[in-house]
């Protein structure tokens, strides 16, 4: 039975992994209305490789996962993982053979995210607290912001396409003494419960940073 479920599990990432393949937010975009698609005319930007989680923790200040998969199959430092549910965290190390992910349920990590419908763009924060509950930062007190409105990726950062599901706004304060919100959603993954995932590879990163990393005169 178990072998059956491993088998089962294995065989609907490679079905989800040419889903996501085929998924508009994995093209570049191009003139016309057209998307880049992977054939000698057109090209595709990011890439998806399935892994296991081998182990992990939930409740520490910074967390991480291990998964099966390393340097031999591609993966390398700064790396988004993602899983259907949701943004899991960054390739942080990697051996020929595993890698860790610096998991979102750390301080500092970065990751641009927006919210739906407005596209306002804000950083995912962890206070250190709850497995479950993250936090939206930089976020104008300008904006209206309701409850349950959906969290996605804002696809600035080079490492995840737009609109990988974060999780849903689940509370909204005032930041004393600033013009902004403080922003508590509702991670879409459940951290303690994660199993298989998603490595995603950016493959036209570096023409994107060399292009970013030229002076403006």
């Amino acid at each position: 039975k178990h072998f059956n479920l491993s088998e089962n599990n294995i065989r609907l990432q490679k079905e989800n992994v040419e889903l996501l393949r085929k998924n508009p937010l994995s093209f570049v975009p191009m003139q016309n209305g057209l998307v880049k698609i992977n054939d000698t005319l057109h090209q595709t930007q990011f890439d998806y490789i399935p892994a296991t989680i081998i182990n992990s923790t939930f409740d520490k200040r910074d967390n991480y996962f291990t998964i099966n998969i390393g340097s031999s199959q591609g993966i390398e430092r700064g790396m988004g993982v993602f899983t259907t549910d949701g943004v899991v965290g960054i390739i942080h190390n990697t051996s020929e053979h595993f890698s860790v992910i610096k998991s979102c349920l750390t301080k500092k990590l970065n990751i641009s995210i927006m919210l739906e419908g407005s596209g306002e763009f804000g950083f995912l924060e962890w206070d250190g607290v709850d497995a479950r509950r993250g936090s939206m930062t930089g976020v104008s007190n300008d904006l209206y912001v309701e409850k349950n409105t959906k969290i996605v990726t804002g696809g600035g950062d080079k490492v995840f396409p737009g609109g990988i599901p974060v999780g849903v706004v689940d509370s909204i304060k005032t930041v004393a003494g600033k013009p902004l919100w403080d922003i508590t959603f509702i991670f879409g993954e459940d951290f303690r419960k994660i199993q298989n995932v998603y490595v995603i590879k950016n493959l036209l990163i570096d023409e994107q940073a060399n292009l970013e990393n030229i002076e403006i005169e």
